[in-house]
């Protein structure tokens, strides 16, 4: 395997297991102390990602503002260049610190209109399921001198990034809510087997106000045969 960034995992979730309710609301399920982490968080990182669902929904500054620190290079993945031109992550001079990925056959004009506000624009092979090829995204960032990178959403991209076995470590934030029907976390990573779970190494658990921030390295099983 060819070297890329260390991705860490960091979102919060209802003790359900729930980003949001079902009509999407999600701002903001963690408290004031564990949303302060995340800023912590982000100032160890390199890069900072999101998909574009995350842009749509909850349009977020993804810069460091709750604590001292510089702001990681924003990234976008967004396949078919639908960011909006005034999304926080591009207004007020944010699109020279934002690179949004999308693949070949997007719009041209929307890809001239998103570098003429200063952010550059990727164009990648696509993966699987017609999104950015991840390891593509992943290669790319190396080159660009990352050399860690956070995900904080959305529920695609952290299954993607499971399924491939591409992320590291995790650190997410439990809030003591219970949603029921919502948006999961994590999609089917297509595990079958008990055995196949995902684990976490000498997990590290620690309040932050009513949250809990559990950090750990993810570690995957091999595949059962069936």
């Amino acid at each position: 395997m060819s070297p890329r960034p260390q991705i860490t995992l960091s979102y919060a979730q209802t003790l359900d297991g729930q980003l949001a309710t079902r009509t999407g609301s999600s701002q903001w399920i963690g408290g004031p102390e564990s949303l302060r982490f995340a800023h912590g968080l982000r100032t160890r990182h390199d890069a900072i990602l999101v998909g574009i669902g995350t842009v749509l929904a909850d349009d977020p500054r993804l810069t460091v503002r709750l604590v001292d620190g510089r702001s990681p290079l924003r990234v976008v993945l967004d396949s078919r260049l639908r960011v909006p031109l005034g999304a926080r992550v591009l207004r007020e001079g944010a699109a020279s610190g934002t690179l949004i990925a999308c693949v070949e056959g997007a719009d041209p004009e929307r890809r001239a209109a998103l570098q003429a506000l200063g952010a550059r624009v990727v164009v990648l092979p696509p993966g699987p399921d017609g999104g950015v090829a991840l390891e593509a995204l992943l290669d790319d960032l190396y080159a660009l001198g990352v050399g860690t990178l956070m995900v904080e959403g959305g529920a695609r991209v952290i299954t993607a990034l499971l399924r491939a076995r591409l992320a590291d470590r995790i650190a997410v934030c439990v809030a003591p809510r219970i949603l029921g029907t919502g948006l999961a976390a994590v999609g089917d990573l297509g595990i079958a087997h008990l055995a196949e779970a995902l684990l976490l190494d000498e997990p590290r658990v620690t309040a932050y106000g009513a949250d809990l921030i559990i950090e750990a390295r993810i570690s995957y099983p091999e595949r059962q045969a069936d």
